[in-house]
């Protein structure tokens, strides 16, 4: 079966597991690239890098599209009035983000499956203990809260980088208990991170020959978008509807469950 007769029989499957991924992540505020990177790889069976890159190539349509979507929730002033905490996260995350993708290109498939169930698990970690944060005052500042950033936005980049996501699920903790960002502020200010650093780590992946998964494959990636979109939606739409206290730990037992079956594809 050639690569567009495959596409056009999985476009229903994917349009469908992008919508429920995209209402999982829109429950607690995130774009569902964590939860749709193990399905690529475990029910559409593409390879560890191929998933990531497909996943990177999704998160940048959700990204680029939700930040003009929570315009009304969080003005654009106020996002730019926060521009130093942005660009001291990005002074390390895009860096991360080159760092990242450039070690998933040289790794073997079968660490790169091992890489990705570990980043999974401490995701899920993320979820279970980080996501309910609220909001306090800086616990450093001057020089020491210039540098913890830096090195936040590093590790963030590197975690965004090799799984394709973008990087909400760390970036909202961050700048809720490092820069004292309130929970709304805190998705859009990660989206606004989240953009940049992203389209580094893909100009990263371009230069690689596994890159030609997305021509490929460019129906499949703009229909489960496409759901992931209008799921992310109605998950936000949902909002509240759900408790904290069932589904941060609901979430975070799906992703240990990826993480052992991805481990399970080295």
């Amino acid at each position: 079966m050639t690569a567009t007769a495959s596409t056009a029989t999985r476009a229903p499957a994917a349009f469908a597991g992008g919508a429920i991924i995209g209402t999982l992540g829109g429950l607690i505020g995130l774009g569902g690239a964590e939860f749709r990177l193990p399905l690529l790889i475990g029910l559409f069976r593409f390879a560890a890098l191929e998933a990531v890159i497909l996943n990177k190539a999704m998160s940048l349509i959700v990204v680029a599209s939700a930040l003009p979507f929570r315009a009304g929730a969080v003005p654009w002033h106020q996002v730019l009035d926060h521009w130093p905490v942005i660009v001291n996260l990005l002074a390390g995350s895009m860096v991360g983000a080159w760092l990242g993708a450039g070690w998933a290109i040289r790794l073997r498939s079968d660490r790169l499956y091992k890489v990705i169930a570990v980043m999974l698990l401490v995701i899920a970690g993320v979820l279970w203990l980080g996501h309910d944060s609220s909001a306090t005052a800086p616990p450093l500042d001057g020089i020491a809260l210039y540098g913890a950033g830096i090195m936040a936005g590093l590790v963030i980049g590197i975690f965004a980088s090799l799984l394709g996501v973008a990087g909400g699920e760390m970036l909202i903790p961050t700048l809720v208990l490092l820069f004292g960002a309130d929970i709304k502020l805190a998705g859009s200010l990660s989206l606004a991170v989240s953009l940049p650093t992203m389209v580094v780590g893909f100009a990263r992946y371009s230069r690689d020959q596994s890159f030609a998964v997305l021509k490929a494959n460019k129906r499949f990636v703009l229909v489960m978008a496409s759901g992931s979109l209008l799921g992310a939606y109605a998950g936000a739409q949902a909002l509240g509807m759900v408790p904290n206290a069932a589904l941060l730990p609901a979430l975070a037992a799906i992703l240990v469950i990826s993480a052992v079956k991805v481990w399970r594809h080295a």
